[in-house]
C-alpha cells in the first residue's frame, strides 16, 4: 500500500486560500445584508403609505396612528380594513417600531425608521429612512 500524506505546507497553503477567501466574502455578504434591510425598510413605508390612502379614501379622515389601519378604534362605519395584510404592524428590519407623524416634517404624514440605532439622524446603516425618501 501506497499512502500518501499531506505536509505541512500544503496544509498551511490551503487553510490560507480559504482564510482569504473568507475574508473577501464575509464583509460582501454583511454588505449585501445592511443594502436588504433598507430596501425592506422603504418597502414597508411605501406599504404604510398605500394603506394610509386607501384608509383615507374609505373613511375620508386620515388615520391617528398605523394602527388604525389594522383596528377599527374610531369606529368608523365605512373602515374596510385591516389595511395591512396580516392584521398587525409589522417591525422594521432592525426590530423597532416605526414611527408616524401627523403633520409630517416633510409632508401631510410622516412614516420613519430611524435605522440601526433606533435614534433619529445618523449615516449609514443608522441614518433615517422615510416616506419622503426618493432615492433608490
Amino acid at each position: 500500500m501506497n499512502i500518501k500524506f499531506f505536509t505541512m505546507i500544503e496544509m498551511v497553503v490551503v487553510i490560507v486560500i480559504i482564510a482569504a477567501l473568507a475574508a473577501i466574502a464575509t464583509p460582501m455578504y454583511f454588505n449585501h445584508v445592511k443594502e436588504s434591510r433598507v430596501s425592506t425598510a422603504k418597502a414597508q413605508i411605501a406599504m404604510f403609505e398605500q394603506a394610509i390612502f386607501s384608509f383615507r379614501v374609505d373613511t375620508k379622515k386620515m388615520p391617528e396612528s398605523l394602527e388604525e389601519l389594522v383596528k377599527n378604534n374610531r369606529n368608523f362605519k365605512k373602515w374596510k380594513g385591516p389595511y395591512i395584510k396580516g392584521g398587525t404592524i409589522p417591525l422594521d428590519p432592525w426590530d423597532n417600531e416605526y414611527v408616524f407623524k401627523k403633520p409630517g416634517t416633510h409632508g401631510e404624514f410622516d412614516i420613519i425608521s430611524y435605522g440601526a440605532d433606533g435614534q433619529p439622524g445618523g449615516d449609514g446603516e443608522n441614518a433615517d429612512i422615510g416616506n419622503w425618501d426618493t432615492e433608490e
